[in-house]
């Protein structure tokens, strides 16, 4: 009976330690992973934007906004309040080969998310809260009043928070619709919504911080951020 005992003794310590290694590698090696992808396709972006613009020819129509692939790189979501100096790539679509790569994907369904420049519409966002790069890990964190700025190659928009929802369940897609469900908003607009799983470790919930836009900053030949930034 001892030595039994022993045996099973050893096999769940052996469980044990692999299971803490399959944690240990979902939320710490895929954060690295992902980090080094993110930083490696943001650097690819501004990259491209340093290229010069192609001369206009006089009397042509200006240009249509950019249409963007899944995938494509959009620009960068600064918040302050989950840290100074806080960057996000943000890349098309929120299918996990997508948000695996520690970036910010815009949702393409059940709604087509509005982009920054639509003259109405909601910018929703889908990221990680554990592995992965877990970025929006402390999206709890931000609260009414705090200011949200995406960048792009050729603005700056800023946002105003002006709410938030602690918890809804995994199916509520109302709340990235055109004029989010359970938000302050009772119209169309210009807004800003930024979700994420909840509690932390799990993806039981989801969660949602919402806000409208403030201004938009035309970007300068060096890129100065906006007061909100700095």
């Amino acid at each position: 009976m001892a030595a039994l005992l022993g045996v099973v003794g050893e096999l769940l310590m052996t469980a044990g330690l692999v299971l803490a290694l399959f944690v240990g590698y979902s939320l710490w090696w895929t954060d690295v992973v992902a980090e080094g992808r993110s930083g490696q396709a943001g650097d690819r972006l501004r990259q491209s934007w340093s290229a010069p613009p192609v001369p206009r020819p006089p009397g042509a129509p200006e240009a249509a906004p950019p249409v963007y692939a899944a995938g494509d790189g959009v620009g960068f979501l600064h918040v302050p309040a989950l840290g100074r100096g806080n960057q996000t790539l943000i890349r098309m679509g929120t299918d996990p080969d997508v948000l695996n790569e520690g970036v910010a994907g815009v949702y393409q369904q059940p709604y087509r998310a509005a982009m920054p420049w639509d003259p109405d519409g909601n910018f929703a966002l889908a990221a990680h809260r554990d592995g992965h790069g877990a970025r929006f890990h402390d999206l709890d964190q931000v609260a009414k009043g705090d200011a949200i700025v995406v960048e792009t190659r050729d603005n700056w928009y800023v946002y105003r928070v002006d709410g938030t929802l602690p918890q809804t369940s995994s199916y509520d897609t109302a709340i990235v619709a055109p004029v989010p469900a359970e938000s302050p908003y009772q119209g169309p607009g210009r807004y800003i919504t930024l979700t994420t799983c909840t509690p932390v470790y799990t993806s039981r919930y989801r969660m949602a911080v919402w806000g409208s836009l403030v201004r938009v900053d035309e970007m300068d030949a060096r890129r100065t951020p906006p007061p909100e930034l700095r």
